[in-house]
């Protein structure tokens, strides 16, 4: 049997929601510590969809990798959730543990001092996406230089797999309003995963919007396993290691209908 996977970053380490390619059994939702537990977990996911970037370029050509910029421009009110992501050599300016307030702001400023360097536009890049770049670092020493596991690991974007569930329309509310925890639910549901599930707690170490994303990836890991992936940008660049700069979703059926009318 084929498994795949959709991962999120939590606090924790990674919450994973793994289950067979078409979604038949019910997914088994944990937490790990490190992402390479998952991908050696007794399931052995072929397909790993997990929110989190995946591809550094060297300069940023506008505002963001190319992945970024393209969907926010199907996101609408919901751009506002695709953060933009530095350099390789802002990623990895501070490359060490961060404790307390007075270093989190010094070591932002740094990155973003070697960001700006690296950007046509001279860029920084939010705190937000500071903070997950410790994250971002270990997928990274993981892929490169290791094809075979890169090509299991896509990177995706919780908004822009909804966006694929609902139509191919960005959803109204944000993820952590009842109406946009709702309106989650529903497209979940819709995709035929099962109540126990999406009623459930999250496991320990993880919240419940962690829990909504990882089900998220899950739901684009089907679809793309099944050749229905959708790679933002259409044209995917790759970094200096080979690794892919795209956000994968996948084309929603009422796209379809009108690609073939």
């Amino acid at each position: 049997m084929a498994w795949i996977a959709g991962v999120d970053g939590c606090k924790a380490g990674w919450i994973a929601a793994i289950a067979d390619a078409n979604l038949e059994t019910s997914p088994v939702i944990a937490c790990f510590a490190r992402f390479e537990d998952i991908v050696n977990s007794v399931h052995a996911p072929c397909l790993i969809a997990i929110d989190m970037p995946i591809g550094l370029p060297d300069r940023i050509i506008g505002d963001g990798r190319g992945p970024e910029q393209a969907a926010r421009a199907v996101l609408g009110r919901r751009r506002s959730s695709v953060f933009s992501m530095p350099s390789r050599a802002a990623v990895y300016a501070v490359d060490r543990p961060v404790i307390g307030m007075a270093d989190i702001t010094a070591s932002h400023a740094e990155a973003c001092a070697i960001a700006r360097r690296d950007s046509d536009g001279r860029r920084g890049f939010s705190r937000q996406a500071f903070m997950i770049l410790p994250k971002i670092r270990e997928i990274d020493r993981l892929l490169v230089g290791a094809p075979a596991l890169a090509a299991r690991v896509k990177e995706v974007h919780p908004e822009v797999a909804f966006w694929s569930m609902n139509g191919g329309r960005p959803l109204d509310f944000p993820k952590r309003a009842p109406e946009g925890r709702a309106e989650r639910l529903a497209l979940l549901r819709a995709e035929g995963l099962p109540e126990a599930v999406l009623a459930g707690p999250p496991p320990r170490g993880a919240q419940p919007d962690d829990l909504l994303d990882a089900l998220a990836g899950l739901v684009v890991a089907k679809h793309m396993h099944a050749g229905r992936g959708r790679a933002f940008p259409r044209e995917i660049g790759h970094d200096r290691h080979g690794l892919e700069i795209a956000i994968w979703s996948f084309t929603p059926d009422r796209m379809l209908e009108e690609t073939l009318s």
